[in-house]
């Protein structure tokens, strides 16, 4: 089995059939559809399940709800292809996509593909992110080239790429439960233990983007998640100390300072406590302006914005 393409699902009935039906029109054969209902209170637990009874190569998961990062984790351990897609189920494959990828498949841990936003309200196209084609040795490698250049489509996202599944089962690369963002915290890792990576420009992946989704819409609860993820990665990265640390320093002094960059103060005392903040001294100390960002921090999160504010 060439591919296994997992589809989380979570009350997306108005969207399902759409993103199914990129997947069933697909020329290429050679794969499996896992798709994990993750307690769906719609109807798209029976809409997933017309589609499982016309195919034979799909199969469905039922389990209560436990968030995204569980559900894809639940695809994993019934997926049984050579490579591994993540299909988000209000999304679309483009319709030569799995055809293209097995084309340009030669053993590597990552084949990384291009990916282009649709606004759902009107079917518009965002412009598409410029790829160009390359291959690295490493994941690592591939990494600190890309994940500091400026994109729509953001580099982290996992639906970016095609991962074999030897060696996620080898390094154990899962999703953790129950955060938002889990993406920022699954990339890195999955670059980190990557052998040879390949990016091509072709435009593989519709993202829909919608007002009412989790990615547009913020609460605390977020900002908190994003502080974690950034302890979480600091912890395992900061005593590596044969690899080129300056690119993930940078991406986490990020996550650090975008998490208090519009709180109000009631939320700040959420938030503060939750900081581990020998972990942000230590990667923020690639650049002054990131130094100096964290001593204003370390005062109070009003004098921080001040100075975020004044040196942009």
């Amino acid at each position: 089995m060439r591919f296994s393409i997992i589809i989380p699902i979570y009350n997306v009935s108005a969207f399902l059939p759409e993103c199914l039906d990129s997947v069933a029109g697909q020329a290429f054969s050679d794969y499996e559809v896992v798709c994990v209902d993750d307690g769906s209170t719609d109807d798209s637990f029976g809409i997933a399940k017309r589609y499982v009874d016309a195919h034979g190569n799909w199969q469905l998961i039922h389990q209560e709800n436990q968030g995204l990062g569980a559900a894809r984790n639940t695809g994993l351990k019934h997926a049984s292809g050579d490579y591994v897609l993540f299909l988000d189920s209000d999304d679309r494959l483009r319709p030569d996509s799995l055809r293209i990828l097995a084309e340009n498949l030669s053993d590597e841990d990552l084949l990384c593909f291009n990916g282009q936003r649709f606004l759902h309200e009107t079917g518009a196209y965002e412009a598409a992110d410029s790829l160009t084609p390359e291959s690295y040795r490493s994941g690592w490698d591939y990494y600190n080239d890309n994940a500091l250049k400026q994109r729509d489509f953001a580099f982290v996202c996992v639906v970016l790429r095609c991962y074999k599944r030897t060696y996620l089962v080898e390094h154990a690369l899962r999703f953790k439960p129950g955060i938002y963002h889990e993406d920022n915290l699954f990339t890195p890792l999955a670059c980190y233990h990557a052998g040879k990576v390949r990016v091509i420009p072709d435009i593989l992946y519709d993202y829909r983007v919608r007002a009412s989704s989790i990615m547009t819409s913020r609460s605390l609860k977020h900002w908190q998640d994003v502080v974690g993820i950034a302890n979480e990665l600091a912890a395992f990265f900061v005593p590596k100390d044969t690899i080129d640390k300056t690119t993930v320093y940078q991406v986490l002094t990020h996550h650090y300072q975008v998490a208090f960059a519009q709180l109000t103060p009631a939320e700040d005392k959420e938030l503060l406590p939750l900081v581990d903040w020998k972990s942000y001294r230590a990667v923020s100390r690639t650049k002054p302006r990131h130094r100096l960002l964290y001593a204003a921090l370390r005062v109070s999160p009003r004098l921080f914005r001040v100075v975020l504010k004044r040196i942009g």
